[in-house]
């Protein structure tokens, strides 16, 4: 059993991720958009392109993760050596410099491909380290479920602080406002990714001897029917998932009218989230792992389609069903995550290999590029409806922001368990992989 003060540490660096990662989700559009100046379109399609890059990194990372060997073990270690230039990466896509417009776009691009290297380079460790820390599959779901309790504390932080702290900082200057933001978040985030590394242990080892090229790593993984199950689905559910937070402040600000309310949307909407992740364990003992998780998707779905029969008057309403999707929705995401680690045991059992971090990592590529689709498709609709930084919608973009902020995302989430209909690893049948695993140790 893991102790509370391991489980808390392994969080803490799921706070500091989210950190960056939910400012990305909830403002960067609107930071490229608004303060930075550069077109919607533009910023889809450039959020999209990065996962090219992605498509490259994120995997090579996985396979360099697993082939670490030093006296802090794979996986810790790039907690501590990533902190410092991850953090720095995050302010350098948060900054605007005195450029061009082609010169902004191309600063853009540069820092936000520099912020995704460094999110890769660090996360996928991190996600990693979740699945060596026990091999209990029940202690995983706990273990998920403090990682994302103390995920969304982060998340929490960010709806909760960044745009009070841009006003502080930048006083009128939104641009500054946000550069310095970032910073206080940044270094904020540095003390807990170390605070991290210092209260972890990993203590599920590869087979003795194994040795891994990337050609054979790919191989072994291609072989995991259940990781390939998993991919599509988190891809999907991102998707979603990030077009709906992405628009959750033009919703506020053009929709509802209530540019006034946007932090406490958010802010609730995050109190929602870490409801629901805190709940993830509990339910956990109570229903069937699989079951469980595509129920919730389709009960997400239904909230969030009703969401488009919401007037802009009905402001309590609006309030109640957004927090009401982030509870049920985050809900399954520890879940989720316990699933990529008992992947990891089926995988053993199937090749007899352990290829713990390119499991994380593919996965992690496939959440990346459902957030880049959902970023992509965010800014591409807003252009599509014909949305205008600053300026009053008309009643066309309106309702395709509407429709973009509630029946899209909650197709997403319909998609998402009839995908995970395919997924075989029940508890019953992950108790077995277990049984099979310590037999062979």
């Amino acid at each position: 059993m893991l102790t509370k003060k391991e489980k808390v540490a392994y969080g803490l660096g799921d706070t500091a991720s989210n950190i960056v990662f939910q400012t990305v989700m909830l403002f960067l559009t609107f930071f490229y958009t608004d303060i930075f100046g550069i077109s919607p379109a533009v910023v889809g399609s450039m959020f999209l392109l990065v996962r090219i890059i992605d498509a490259v990194t994120d995997p090579l990372m996985g396979a360099l993760a697993d082939n670490t060997h030093s006296r802090y073990g794979q996986y810790r270690p790039y907690l501590l050596w990533l902190a410092l230039p991850f953090a720095f990466c995050s302010v350098l896509a948060f900054t605007t410099p005195e450029f061009s417009e082609n010169g902004k776009v191309w600063y853009a691009f540069v820092t936000y491909t520099l912020l995704m290297l460094a999110y890769t380079a660090i996360n996928i460790p991190y996600s990693a380290l979740g699945g060596v820390l026990t091999a209990n599959p029940n202690e995983r779901v706990s273990v998920q479920s403090y990682r994302f309790v103390f995920g969304m504390l982060g998340g929490l932080i960010v709806t909760a602080c960044t745009l009070p702290l841009v006003q502080f900082f930048g006083q009128g200057d939104q641009a500054k406002g946000y550069q310095w933001t970032i910073a206080a978040m940044s270094l904020f985030g540095l003390i807990l990714f170390l605070m991290c590394f210092a209260g972890t242990k990993e203590r599920v080892q590869a087979p003795i001897g194994q040795k891994l090229t990337f050609k054979s790593s790919l191989q072994t993984l291609w072989q995991n029917d259940q990781w390939r199950v998993l991919c599509v689905a988190a891809m999907i559910l991102l998707t979603g998932m990030v077009l709906r937070n992405t628009l959750a402040i033009y919703y506020v600000k053009y929709y509802l009218a209530r540019d006034d309310l946007i932090s406490w949307f958010m802010t609730l909407g995050m109190i929602g989230n870490i409801a629901g992740v805190a709940l993830a364990s509990y339910l956990a003992t109570k229903v069937d792992k699989v079951k469980a998780y595509i129920g919730l998707q389709l009960i997400s779905a239904v909230i969030c389609a009703l969401g488009f029969f919401i007037a802009p008057d009905q402001l309590q309403l609006a309030f109640i069903m957004h927090v009401l999707w982030c509870f049920f929705l985050q809900m399954a995401t520890p879940l989720l995550w316990a699933k990529m680690a008992d992947t990891v045991d089926y995988g053993h059992v199937k090749t007899g290999l352990r290829v713990t971090g390119l499991v994380y990592s593919s996965i992690v590529f496939f959440i990346k590029l459902g957030l880049a689709i959902g970023g992509a498709m965010a800014g591409w609709l807003l252009a599509w409806y014909g949305y205008q930084a600053g300026q009053a919608q008309s009643a066309e973009t309106l309702n395709g922001l509407l429709l973009s902020f509630t029946l899209w995302p909650a197709l997403c989430s319909v998609l998402v368990a009839l995908v995970m209909t395919r997924y075989r690893l029940s508890n019953q049948r992950v108790q077995q992989v277990s049984a099979e695993l310590a037999a062979k140790s």
